[in-house]
């Protein structure tokens, strides 16, 4: 049995976590934080914690589940390049899981997506993404849509700063060939729709997800607390839990 910390209990994650590990019969919730409670006596007494709350609260996770040897999950998004760093380095101590998304389906996403590009690129392809969220998410684009963006980039040898276009506006003239569009909406309660779409002339392929519960990625990030547990310090994402590597 896998005794769980769930860290950010009143979030809209934080609830739809504490009830999937309600009907996983391999996880327990021991503890629960929020805002305002001590972080350091939280992590006592279990075997692994789930973070899905604001990237720049990770720092203090990090060292609380380093103090007390604690295996991390972490599905909280927006990272600046400096605080995803500083992950990658506490993985040298720690097994960590850190995934822009735990739903099963969103990582076969990620990998149709990677078979495809291999297999139609970009020179004939034109690659296009589009991301919708609820009204109250506040990174853009989201982390499924920025791992797919990094899917893409490795697969046709692109770059996210060089190459990836954030929407478009006004007379931009033809499209470079090497272009990937990324495109975000926003509004309502859309719990996250993730489209890839390669164009060409005379044919379109499109790859898309369409997420209408937070359990489903719920459901992953317990299922991936389970699986670090007893893992060696190193840095996993949820290809790894799935056996997809």
């Amino acid at each position: 049995m896998t005794e769980l910390l769930i860290l950010g209990r009143s979030g809209r994650m934080g609830q739809a976590l504490v009830e999937a590990a309600e009907v996983d019969p391999g996880a327990t919730v021991t503890k629960t934080h929020d805002t305002g409670e001590d972080l350091q006596t939280a992590f006592d007494g279990v075997n692994a914690a789930i973070d899905f709350t604001v990237h720049f609260f990770t720092d203090e996770v990090l060292a609380a589940a380093i103090a007390k040897n604690v295996p991390l999950v972490i599905g909280t998004t927006g990272h600046t390049d400096e605080e995803r760093a500083r992950i990658v380095e506490a993985s040298k101590q720690l097994p960590i899981v850190f995934a822009a998304n735990y739903s099963i389906g969103v990582n076969t996403l990620f990998y149709l997506t990677q078979k495809a590009a291999e297999i139609l690129g970009n020179d004939t392809f034109d690659i296009e993404v589009t991301e919708m969220h609820h009204k109250h998410k506040i990174d853009s684009p989201s982390g499924t849509a920025r791992r797919l963006l990094e899917i893409l980039n490795d697969a046709t040898g692109t770059s996210y700063e060089d190459d990836v276009t954030h929407g478009r506006e006004g007379n931009i003239g033809p499209r470079p060939s090497k272009e990937i569009g990324m495109h975000t909406l926003r509004g309502g309660d859309v719990v996250g729709d993730h489209t890839v779409m390669f164009a060409a002339d005379g044919e379109r392929v499109e790859l898309t997800h369409k997420a209408s519960s937070r359990l489903t990625f719920a459901g992953g990030a317990v299922r991936a607390a389970q699986w670090v547990q007893d893992k060696p310090a190193g840095l996993y994402d949820m290809q790894d839990v799935l056996g997809l590597k």
